[in-house]
């Protein structure tokens, strides 16, 4: 299985080549669109040529988030822990965006390793903004605590007008996504690899991950949800986060996994769906190259040593000519 990286790898790259030509007063002006529906923008002027300014727009939220100031919420917090002084946060965002940030490249470390390591928090800002109130409750899961004036249910969004379901308590965390799939083959391929998902947590060499869960209908701590937030023709998948899920460094990657759950699966099936055509193609081909060399050969027309020439007669000829 390949996890996808928390980072963008183009804005990684867009900074690192900044950081690299400071010198050079070059004008950058760049939009691109990623996984999930989460469109940059990097801007860079002729006039300040160590200012970025970073804007992100999010995955339209569904009536049952909550966002604060166009944010989720916690992640205002988690964005000044994560950058330090290195990044401003500019209100308002530019238009058609949900957050912009100023960052300025002379107050880098000097440091290779360290500089390189901050460049690689900012091009992982989606995984901050997002996967702030997911980092919030997992952290109290951590202390065995649950945090203070939180619903019993609360939505994250994680796709456009799609979110999933934590049930947060001081001994676990009940993660619940429903799946949704516009295409009828996507749908059967992620049931079919969602309940393979699933048996492969019984094996022994993954008993200390998450305990998972796939079922058809809504499970009970969906109870109180909306409608449209239990609508799932590929059904519902449950984890169950533990405090040793979230222990150190495996908080981060908790968050990220969970946070880009739908993503992996939908990028698997498609792969899958790739292979599959790719299958079919050359069992295609290979019938057709069967079939080619069935036919019979071509009437063709030969010459004897002495320049006269024949030509060969099907069985159906060689009797019309005798009886004749």
């Amino acid at each position: 299985m390949i996890l996808l990286q928390s980072h963008s790898r183009f804005l990684l790259q867009t900074l690192l080549n900044r950081v690299q030509n400071l010198e050079k007063s070059v004008e950058l002006d760049y939009h691109w669109v990623e996984f999930d529906d989460v469109r940059y923008h990097v801007q860079v002027s002729m006039k300040n040529p160590h200012i970025i300014l970073l804007s992100v727009s999010l995955p339209t939220p569904p009536l049952e988030t909550f966002f604060l100031g166009g944010l989720p919420f916690g992640a205002i917090e988690a964005i000044k822990a994560a950058y330090g002084v290195t990044v401003q946060i500019l209100d308002p965002p530019r238009d058609g965006f949900n957050l912009t940030l100023k960052l300025n490249l002379s107050k880098l470390p000097p440091d290779e390793e360290n500089r390189y390591s901050i460049l690689v928090k900012v091009a992982s800002v989606r995984e901050v903004v997002l996967g702030a109130p997911l980092r919030v409750i997992l952290k109290y899961l951590a202390s065995r605590t649950v945090a203070p004036d939180i619903d019993r249910l609360v939505a994250l969004v994680h796709r456009p007008n799609e979110s999933f379901f934590l049930v947060p308590q001081a001994e676990k965390v009940t993660v619940v996504f429903p799946m949704r799939f516009k295409d009828s083959i996507d749908t059967v391929l992620a049931t079919s690899f969602l309940q393979e998902f699933m048996e492969s947590r019984r094996t022994a060499g993954l008993s200390n991950a998450p305990p998972c869960l796939w079922s058809h209908s809504p499970p009970l701590e969906l109870q109180g949800a909306t409608g449209d937030a239990l609508s799932a023709n590929a059904g519902f998948v449950t984890f169950v986060i533990f405090p040793r899920h979230v222990e150190g460094k495996k908080l981060d990657r908790t968050v990220w996994n969970l946070s880009t759950f739908h993503a992996y699966v939908n990028y698997h099936v498609k792969c899958s769906e790739g292979f599959m055509h790719t299958r079919m193609r050359r069992r295609v081909e290979s019938l057709i190259q069967a079939l080619s060399h069935a036919k019979p050969d071509q009437e063709k027309t030969k010459k004897t040593a002495h320049t006269r020439s024949f030509k060969r007669l099907s069985l159906k000829d060689s009797r019309t000519n005798s009886s004749s």
